[in-house]
């Protein structure tokens, strides 16, 4: 597999948040670097995590399971997750076709995402 298409998961801290980082073609058998990462941000016990796709060029459902996954994880715990891009066609067909643009929170970029207020104090 080619590297601009090989899966990448990172993470890291940015203001008050946990950022992940997702690039490369993510599938069933990347899908759980994902999810383990996700784990983290709820571990470290952030405010806000920020699920940056903008460098995703292939997604399936698999991935589309996780972040549904925790999204009800954040939601119940009372944390915010926002997912931005800008999305690849493919990435923002997923959403569409499946009609879960609305679960989440879908931003344009990390500096957007890390921009909006927190629902909790407005601020």
């Amino acid at each position: 597999m080619p590297d601009e298409l090989q899966a990448t998961v990172t993470r890291g801290a940015a203001q008050d948040a946990f950022v992940v980082r997702v690039g490369g073609d993510i599938d069933y058998e990347s899908a759980p670097r994902l999810e383990e990462a996700l784990d983290e941000a709820h571990r470290v016990g952030a405010s806000r995590t920020v699920v940056d796709l903008s460098g995703v060029a292939f997604a399936d459902s698999s991935v589309l399971h996780v972040l549904l996954e925790a999204q009800r994880a954040h939601r119940s715990r009372e944390t915010v997750m926002v997912v931005c891009g800008p999305f690849s066609d493919i990435v923002r067909r997923l959403f569409e076709v499946t009609g879960t643009e609305d679960f989440f929170v879908l931003v344009d970029s990390v500096q957007a995402a890390l921009a909006l207020p927190d629902p909790a104090t407005e601020r």
